[in-house]
């Protein structure tokens, strides 16, 4: 299966990114490089809605994490929507649902449940 990154663009304090597909060593770099370039032009709040999400491998949860910390530089934050089955196990196994703030249904960055 291929992987996607769609801009869903800016929805009310965030900046929403949705990906389909398997995250994995070969696919990472390009999440990393669509959080960059946002970053890069200002942005600092990222909702990445992982509805769409079949599978992801620790390089998929370090660019979570490498994510989140660059946003937190900058006052920033990133978080994390919809995933299920395997994607949200390994979320909750490996503690990042918490430290990422995980909300399966906050799919609207402004709400106060995806802060």
């Amino acid at each position: 299966m291929t992987f996607s990154v769609t801009h869903a663009g800016r929805d009310g304090d965030g900046y929403c990114l949705r990906l389909a597909g398997e995250l994995d060593l070969s696919t990472a770099p390009e999440l990393a490089t669509a959080i960059e370039r946002l970053a890069d032009a200002g942005e600092s709040r990222f909702l990445l809605d992982l509805t769409d999400l079949t599978f992801c491998d620790s390089t998929g949860m370090a660019v979570f994490v490498r994510g989140d910390n660059r946003a937190a530089a900058e006052g920033g934050w990133l978080r994390l929507t919809g995933a299920s089955g395997r994607v949200e196990r390994v979320l909750r196994v490996t503690g990042l649902a918490d430290v990422l703030h995980y909300q399966p249904d906050a799919v609207d960055p402004a709400s106060h449940s995806a802060l």
